[in-house]
């Protein structure tokens, strides 16, 4: 056989395998990461032809609709304004896709995501996308904004028993109809603050639940106390003496719980930590560019949950290099409403094909146990506590037990600026609520927003 000819046949199978290779790469193995590729404009002026589906709030309320700019393009309109812009996000062949609309683009833009779905398509009507309805509370969302009142901070609200999101606050907002000057960073799934003393529960609950505290366990409340080689204060130097662990959580002791965290130790508390979901990306239907995970942080960087650079002590009250999002804390405290089990939040409930099937339910999926049912209950009962006589009066209602832990974050202590938390649960209802930089206290400022956005879901 002539040489040359079989070296010419060769090179013709290599760029024949090449050819091959680099086809089913972009059009099968990463076709779905070329789809979603910012830069790609392709698909989303390909997707301006499909009428995308409705996306509603709980109650029916029209959160996104299509309407027709010309006899093939349709352009995207958001009723409620600024109202829902960080759960719902925006589609812009512009500025691509958030929040809702960038997770779900598969069923609002109609792209079938199964064979079977893939054959409905191509013999029933094309270029119309599914429909998304949502957990979303129109009433707990506008009472989480007039809460915030303008100032930067967040809310979130879990249904206890679900996970379903019934409010995703975060100021400022932005126009979703006007995405070219939207700020997108959303401080409910992006802000990370320190936590102060809402950080006590996680303690609390892994201090119960391993058994070395019971609630009425005495401890130490005595002011300046040494922790890792250095001194520790109580909020305004106050010295306790001898109290039990429930008096502890009541009035917000710094040296009992720092203390606690330090005999419980860095693989316990890790423990703990990562079963409430901390060093994770919350596992929410939400694009995980817009999604940060809790923790320790140094230089910018998430810390491994058993760094050497933690000091366990402070990080028990809330301090040390500690930093949480306001939906991580709103888990936390569904967690412990739920009995010790912690839900995957939801956003959507369910997605409605074009002939009005439901084709998906995302709720309810378990997370995880992260304690015992009654070790759940000792730590709920002691957060009542706290509403009906410590730190956060200010969100008890009247004829429901509200159960919830103040925090007060230290940003610039010299001129009285703190970040202010609070988080609480009822029965039905998790609520956490952060608000930026202010002066003042956690149970006087954050507490009164938990108190609406429970009031608003009929509580």
């Amino acid at each position: 056989m002539n040489r040359p000819v079989v070296r010419l046949f060769g090179l013709v199978v290599v760029l024949f395998a090449v050819l091959v290779g680099f086809t089913s790469r972009w059009t099968v193995f990463e076709a779905n990461a070329l789809r979603e590729n910012p830069a790609n404009h392709r698909v989303l002026l390909q997707e301006e032809r499909i009428k995308r589906g409705l996306i509603r709030a709980a109650d029916g309320t029209l959160l996104a609709g299509s309407r027709k700019v010309d006899k093939d393009r349709y352009a995207r309109r958001y009723p409620t304004g600024d109202l829902f812009a960080h759960p719902v996000g925006f589609f812009s062949v512009d500025r691509g896709r958030t929040g809702l609309e960038e997770y779900y683009n598969d069923p609002l833009s109609g792209r079938a995501t199964d064979a079977v779905g893939a054959l409905e398509r191509l013999l029933g009507p094309e270029g119309i996308g599914e429909d998304l309805k949502t957990t979303l509370s129109p009433e707990a969302q506008r009472a989480a904004y007039d809460g915030l009142a303008g100032r930067n901070g967040a809310v979130v609200a879990l249904d206890v028993k679900t996970g379903a999101v019934r409010a995703l606050a975060a100021t400022p907002s932005f126009d979703p109809s006007d995405p070219a000057k939207a700020n997108t960073f959303n401080r409910a799934t992006q802000g990370r603050f320190p936590p102060g003393s809402t950080f006590k529960v996680v303690t609390a609950a892994a201090a119960l639940d391993t058994g070395r505290y019971q609630p009425s366990s005495q401890v130490d409340g005595g002011n300046g106390k040494v922790i890792s080689g250095t001194p520790l204060n109580n909020f305004g130097d106050e010295d306790f003496g001898s109290i039990d662990l429930t008096f502890a959580l009541t009035n917000s002791v710094n040296t009992v719980w720092a203390e606690v965290g330090e005999k419980l130790g860095k693989k316990t508390m890790a423990g703990y930590m990562e079963k409430f979901g901390f060093y994770s990306d919350p596992p929410m239907d939400y694009p995980d560019n817009q999604l940060l995970p809790s923790g320790e942080y140094r230089n910018g960087k998430l810390l491994g949950p058993e760094s050497r650079f933690i000091d366990v002590g402070r990080m028990a009250i809330g301090q040390d290099k500690l930093l949480v999002t306001p939906l991580q804390m709103a888990s936390v405290a569904q967690t412990i409403g739920n009995g010790g089990m912690r839900m995957e939040p939801r956003l959507v409930q369910k997605v409605v094909d074009p002939d009005g099937r439901t084709t998906d339910r995302p709720l309810p999926e378990d997370a995880q146990r992260v304690m015992s049912r009654a070790s759940a209950d000792e730590l709920t009962a002691m957060m009542k506590n706290v509403v009906r006589e410590g730190t956060g009066t200010a969100a008890a209602l009247e004829g429901v037990d509200v159960a919830g832990k103040t925090g007060t974050a230290e940003i610039d202590p010299a001129a009285g600026i703190n970040d202010l938390w609070f988080i609480c649960f009822t029965p039905e209802t998790a609520v956490a609520v952060v608000v930026e930089r202010q002066k003042g206290t956690g149970g006087t400022t954050a507490a009164p927003i938990a108190k609406q956005v429970l009031q608003a879901l009929g509580e």
